[in-house]
């Protein structure tokens, strides 16, 4: 990409490298990222499609297209292209960190708690899977858990929207409203849109 002046260059680039060889999984995903860096949805699922019909085992196609799906709101299709890319990859700790994510979507914090275990044994320190394993232990009410496992992330990733929301939520729920407040603001810093509702109550309850 360094070479090119632009997204469009880069495109034209590997389209005509594809013109010469039409089977090279690596070129359709690559092209399918340089399709999603300009919003290009339906253009980059047609290439990742297409590398995982060249590159069958191309575990990180199966993710992109998890990506697109979830973006639509196709939950069913993301869980099921990131379960084929564990299949492909089973060491792989992203795509068990976004089945883990989709279980969390659906109610079901028993399985979304097994997948996240997986992508963080994978790799520890997978900061979206952190987040997400943090809600879930919200959800079920292990609040001493979550915190641990969110002092750990928020050290290393100070501006992680997520990670402080979920921390103001542990912190509200233990009463400690002005606590929870400062989580909200460094929450909102990091660019996280706090839940109007919750904000509200944190506000008029540190107030107090």
């Amino acid at each position: 990409m360094e070479q090119f002046d632009n997204i469009e260059d880069y495109i034209a680039d590997l389209k005509s490298k594809l013109r010469d060889n039409p089977s090279c999984g690596n070129t359709h995903y690559n092209l399918g990222v340089a399709y999603l860096s300009r919003r290009d949805f339906m253009e980059a699922e047609r290439e990742f499609l297409d590398a995982v019909a060249h590159s069958p085992r191309m575990a990180e196609a199966y993710v992109q297209l998890g990506g697109i799906a979830l973006q639509r709101g196709d939950m069913d299709s993301c869980l099921s292209y990131n379960v084929q890319a564990t299949q492909q990859r089973p060491f792989f700790a992203v795509p068990w960190g976004n089945i883990g994510f989709v279980y969390m979507q659906q109610g079901d914090n028993d399985k979304a708690h097994k997948s996240l275990k997986k992508a963080l044994k994978l790799d520890p320190e997978f900061a979206q899977a952190q987040a997400t394993m943090s809600s879930v232990l919200i959800a079920m009410g292990d609040f001493e858990e979550a915190d641990k496992l969110l002092k750990t992330l928020l050290e290393k990733q100070a501006h992680f929207g997520p990670g402080w929301n979920n921390k103001a939520i542990i912190e509200a729920e233990r009463g400690n409203w002005s606590e929870a407040a400062v989580c909200i603001a460094k929450a909102e810093e990091s660019g996280f849109e706090v839940p109007a509702d919750f904000k509200k109550e944190v506000e008029e309850k540190a107030g107090n």
